[in-house]
Parts: C-alpha cells; structure tokens; sequence
C-alpha cells in the first residue's frame, strides 16, 4: 500500500535559549489535530511516532515527581549531559524516557555499553517502585549536533503502553520535561519580568471601566566581556522584541482583536479614537500590529537600565478561545548592527478579567434588593452588574452617570495606574477621594445589621471572602509563588481594607520616602516592603514587641506591627535583604545593577511557584535549569570565571562550584560571621542557606547528596569547626 500523502508540522520544543522547528510528517488523512487544538482526544494511542511527539509536547505538566539537571547548557566536550528524577511520592510500574533526534522520537534504554536509543518503545527501568532520587544518566555532550535536545519522562502501569496517556500515572500530568542546550553560543541572557505579577482589566468597557488592557514587561539583557565577566546592554548594543509563544498545555495569544470591545469604546472612555489593536501607549499585540505583525519592539528605559513594553493590550483569552490568565510572551535579543538572534526567555504576562462585582451587585443581591429601584435586568451578568453600580451610585451622590456611559471611575476618582504621565489629579479629580479610597474605604467600612463588617478582614480570614471578592481571584489565584507557600495572606503585607483605603495616617517610617508619614496611605506608592519581613539575617534581624515570627524566627510573616491599624511597612536597620532607598521592590536593583525582580521574579509572584507545572516557573527553569530564585552564578558568568567570592547577591558565596567546596573553610576562619548570617550562629543550617536544588558533592574522599530544600549545616559534610 502507498504512503499517504503527509503535511509538514513545525512544532516549537521548549529551549532553554532558542526557538527549535522540529518538522514532523503526518498523514493528511490523519485524525491527529492541531498542536493549539484543545481537544487531543485519543491520538495517543496511534501507533505513530510523531503523533506521540506533537502530544508531548503539547501537554506538559507535572505530578508528584520532578525531572531535572545540574546543566541545562553544554558549552564544551568535556561537559556532561546528566538527568536526574526525584519522587516526592511512590509510582510503581514502568519507567519510559524518550528524546527527539532528527525530528524521530527515539526511546532511551541501557545496556552493557551504557545509553542506547532504539525506535521501538522500551521502558528504561521496567516494573519498579519509584520513591526519591533516581540519577537517571551521566554521558558525554560529544558528537552531538549543536542544537537543543528535550528528554521527557513518564511512569506506566507495568507492561501497558507507553503511547496511551491512560496508562501514564497521573495521566497527562504524570509527563515531566526538560531540555538540554549542546553547543550553542550562549551569547547573552534575557531576564524578564512582569512588573506586578498581576494586572486585571474589565470584561466589558460599555457601561464603566476601571482599568483597561495594558500590561507590562521589563527585560535586561546580560552579556559578557572578554573575562567573561557579565555587563548589561543597552539600546546601542541589541534590540529587544517580544513574541507570542506556545505553553506547556498548548495554550498561545497572539491578538487581542475580536477578544474584547475595548476598542469599540476607547474614544468614549479615555478620549483617544484608537486604532483597532492599538493600547494606550502605542503597542500592538503581536499579530495585531496594521503594517508590521510579528515582534514587537521593547524600547530601552535608560534611567532603570532595562528594556520595557510598557502597555501591552493582552487580554486572558487565548487564540483558542479558551480563558488563560498566565499567557506568556518570548522576549528576544537581537544583535543591533547584524541582526543576529542572541538569546531569547520566555515569560509570563498575567492579565485577567476576574474583578467582577456580581457577587454584591447583581440583581437581588446585597447591594441591589431595594425594591423601590428599578434596577438592571439585562441578561448579561457583567452589563446587569455594573449598571446597578451607576444606579446606586446616581442615587446616593445625585450623579448622572446612567446617561452619560461608557464613564471612566478614574476619570472623577484618580488612579495612579492611569496616570501615564504622571501629572497628578487633573480636573474633575481634585478634591475627591482617589480611586483605591473609594473602593477600599467605602467597602471596609460597610457593616451589616449585627455591625460585623460586610467584607472580613485580617490574617486568618481566607482570602476566598475577603481580597478575592473584587480581586482576581477564587478562579484566577492571583496570590501565588514564595509568599502563598509560606501561608502568608493578602493582609499580611498590605493590611486591612481600611488601612489600604487610607483611614489610619502612616506611623514614623511607613511612607515610601518619608514625606507622607503622618498622612493617608497614597494608592501604589507607599507599599510593603521585602526588607518589613526580610529584617535582615540569622545574626542580626528585628526583634520586639509586635513582630509576627516565622517559626525559624528570622523572618516575619506580618509587614507591620500587630496593633497598627495603619499596616505601616517596618523598616529593617540590616539592610541585606532591602529595596533601594525609598524605591519599591518593582523598582530597585541589586546585584551588578540586575533588577531585583529579574532574579526574584514578579511582585505577587516569587518564585517558585509551588505547582511545578506553572508558568511562572518557566522562566527561572530557562535560565538555570530549576525554579526559584535566580541562583546559579554561571547564568550570567562565563563557568569558572568568578573567583571566590562572598560579593554574590546579599552577600552570597558562589554556588554549584567545586572551588569553594574545598576552599570555603578559608572563608570562614577570615570571617566567620558571614558564613553565620545564612547557615546561622551554630551553623546548624537555616532557611537562608537551604538548596536551590538537589546536588551532589565529593567532600573529604566521600560523596554528600543534599537534597532541594535541606538547610545546610556544616556537620552533613564533616565536623563543625
């Protein structure tokens, strides 16, 4: 019988630096559908190799086990490709990993000789009980093309097959990922961040907004001198383009056109006839753009020393149609005089629309049962529910926004986050309460006929009644990374509603730069802060009267003193985890002039997130081959290059290198206390010196496995000194 007639596929494999097209040939008559296609069905179960590679990759996530490597990037011959597998749970049965070479799915088996590819599924390690750390493989980069090579890895029931997602454990889920980079010029890093690790924007733009869509991503592109020693460049040196791009689960949004009616009442609200596709400031979605679609450019900001789109009308609704509130963009450099592509990461650019009011203002709810008001009866929820906002706002302050729609809240209640220009209250703005007043006071102050509070405040209130009633939300989970996995709430850091509405004045310390202490809270100036939890080190922190302790007792899980009803941020007097001076988070810089947030991740965001599988995590697993914190010395620095060194990040010594495990000791005899500053006045190992990852090291003639997460102390390896 003849071959079927095929059509060729470009699938993008995740890279840790490059776009790879992997051209696969499938039968025009296939069944199989396309990669963005929501609905996979059974395809799994063709006996078909390239099908079983399109599915791979387009459904990536993770279940209780996690794939990883020490060296996602292979630079010379003598480097070697290892992989290692951790469970955090048992999982009996087979155990399959496979890779890609030259566009075939190629299963990895052993033999005598060491690792073997064969084109007939063969598990790995047949019918076992898998529970902790498994060192997969360890083997030379050599006579590999350059390129970039993924390794996926899933568990089986025993003796089923390996191509039928039924039989994976945990189904879809179970398939874990990652992808190793062979002789590729690693030219230079992009760092990219989001700016707030949220940003919302309303479902409906024809009665009233609030905000529209408009979202930001900062970049800074490291590349390094002849030394091999990092240094930032600038607009003279790349260009910096962002691009939309696939995710784990085959999720992409390339346009923001027919997704929203935005456009249709932009002049109404914000006085600006926008052409379609256009935001505020100018920039286009990528496939959006009326003369150039594609990239689309990020322009240098020369006083922050990094690249921004500042005003990206993304909207969480991806090509598909399916709602994805964690889309992500690739964010490219290119060399200026040549063009040449350089380096490229990808990044997450959160948006969503769950900031709805239904949940008081609908019809018949709390906040519109007056059965002497007409109010709204339109079929839409969204339309019903902020029509009965105009009609209790024209009845209790004798306005006529009813006639006058589509209105910008704004437009009489200043926004910071619309103040592009930031000029300050204009017009009709001056004298009145601001935006985040009205909202955040008016409700916090709302009581119900008992005179409890409509709306719960305070730490041990979930956030499911409280923030997430107007914030995205019990869908969304804006509130996520480090600070959610160390159980910390929205009012840990920012307070009650009613000191976010400003009711209390700020005690000594608690405005940004000072000058408003003593004066209301001002809306998304004065902030928490890192340093009012992060008080400093093992050695030297906060202590007093107030302070909420985390149990390691250096770190505090409240911002503020309990008893202060205005949540003013605490100021740390050791300033090794501190912002810059009077700047946020958002803002600062740290080491070598990086943004802090280009190491840390996204404010609301830090990582790592707790679900593996994440987007968020993304981005920290390009540029080091793990999630969490930025930590690796060698994603910015030439390997080897860096000398011993306690100069790193909030005085960090170097990290994943032999050199200092057999040379630290000189460290500590010269100054002892710095060593006790993280792994703590014993040095019996604290939150601030635990793994970033799981390593192995050859200490004194014997092998020392620590494990992600373990605080290390110094007698794991040896006695303490």
């Amino acid at each position: 019988m003849d071959n079927p007639p095929t059509t060729s596929i470009c699938l993008r494999v995740y890279p840790f630096l490059y776009r790879i097209p992997v051209v696969i040939s499938l039968p025009k008559s296939s069944p199989f559908p396309p990669l963005s296609s929501p609905s996979l069905g059974n395809t799994l179960t063709m006996k078909n190799w390239t099908v079983a590679i399109c599915l791979l990759t387009a459904s990536l996530s993770a279940w209780s086990s996690e794939l990883y490597t020490p060296q996602p990037v292979l630079q010379g011959d003598d480097d070697k490709i290892v992989a290692k597998l951790r469970f955090d749970s048992p999982e009996s049965g087979d155990l399959y990993l496979a890779t890609i070479i030259n566009g075939q799915l190629r299963f990895l088996t052993q033999n005598a000789q060491g690792i073997a590819l064969t084109e007939i599924p063969t598990p790995f390690k047949p019918n076992e009980t898998f529970q902790g750390e498994y060192p997969l493989f360890s083997v030379d980069g050599k006579g590999l093309a350059p390129g970039n090579y993924p390794l996926y890895q899933i568990v089986t029931q025993a003796d089923t097959d390996p191509l039928n997602d039924k039989n994976w454990i945990g189904g879809r889920n179970g398939l874990n990922f990652l992808s190793f980079s062979v002789g590729l010029p690693q030219k230079v890093r992009v760092l990219p961040f989001n700016d707030l690790g949220m940003h919302c924007m309303d479902s409906d733009f024809s009665v009233f907004s609030i905000l529209p869509p408009f979202n930001i991503v900062n970049a800074q592109v490291v590349g390094q001198g002849s030394d091999g020693e990092p240094e930032l460049l600038d607009a003279d040196e790349v260009e910096v383009r962002y691009s939309a791009i696939t995710d784990r689960k085959g999720s992409i949004n390339s346009s923001s056109l027919a997704k929203t009616n935005f456009w249709q009442y932009a002049e109404g609200l914000f006085g600006a006839p926008l052409p379609p596709g256009e935001s505020l400031t100018g920039l286009y979605m990528p496939a959006d753009h009326p003369d150039q679609p594609g990239e689309q450019p990020l322009h240098h900001n020369a006083e922050q020393d990094w690249f921004s789109a500042e005003g990206i009308p993304i909207v969480p609704t991806d090509d598909m149609g399916q709602m994805n509130p964690y889309q992500m963009l690739r964010i490219s450099a290119y060399d200026k005089k040549t063009g040449e592509p350089l380096g490229a990461t990808d990044v997450v650019v959160p948006v969503s629309t769950e900031v709805s009011c239904d949940t008081c203002h609908a019809s018949g709810k709390m906040a519109a049962n007056d059965a002497d008001v007409a109010w709204a009866t339109e079929a839409d929820l969204e339309i019903q529910t902020k029509r009965n906002i105009l009609i209790l706002h024209d009845k209790q302050h004798e306005t006529q926004l009813q006639k006058n729609t589509p209105v910008l809240c704004a437009g009489c209640h200043y926004s910071p986050a619309l103040d592009l220009e930031k000029k300050g209250p204009q017009g009709e703005q001056q004298g009145k309460s601001t935006l985040s007043q009205v909202m955040h006071l008016f409700h916090g102050e709302l009581r119900d006929a008992k005179g409890n509070p409509i709306i719960p405040t305070g730490n041990t209130v979930p956030v499911e009644q409280s923030c997430y009633n107007c914030h995205p939300g019990k869908t969304t989970q804006c509130q996520r990374g480090a600070m959610k996995s160390a159980g910390l709430t929205c009012t840990a850091c920012h307070g009650g509603l009613l000191a976010v509405g400003g009711k209390f004045p700020l005690q000594k310390g608690g405005s940004l730069d000072g000058s408003h202490d003593g004066s209301p809270r001002r809306p998304w100036l004065d902030l928490p802060r890192c340093q009012s939890c992060h008080t400093g080190d093992a050695v030297d922190h906060l202590d007093g009267e107030g302070l909420v302790f985390h149990e390691d007792g250096i770190r505090l899980m409240q911002t503020y003193r309990t008893g202060d009803d205005s949540a003013s941020p605490l100021l740390a007097e050791n300033k090794r985890f501190a912002e810059n001076e009077n700047t946020l988070f958002r803002n600062s810089h740290g080491h070598n002039e990086i943004a802090c947030e280009g190491c840390h991740g996204s404010t609301h965001a830090i990582w790592p997130n707790a679900d593996i599988s994440a987007n968020d995590n993304l981005t920290a697993i390009q540029l080091q081959g793990h999630t969490g914190t930025i930590i690796e010395c060698d994603t910015c620095h030439a390997p080897g290059s860096l000398e011993m060194t306690l100069k790193g990040p909030h005085g960090l010594h170097n990290i994943n290198d032999s050199r200092w495990i057999n040379r630290h000791y000189y460290f500590y005899q010269s100054e002892a206390e710095s060593c006790q500053a993280c792994h703590g006045k014993e040095l019996e190992g604290t939150p601030l010196s635990k793994m970033a990852a799981t390593r192995t090291f050859n200490v004194e003639d014997k092998t020392v496995i620590l494990e992600k997460g373990q605080q290390v102390s110094c007698d794991l390896c040896h006695e303490k000194p």
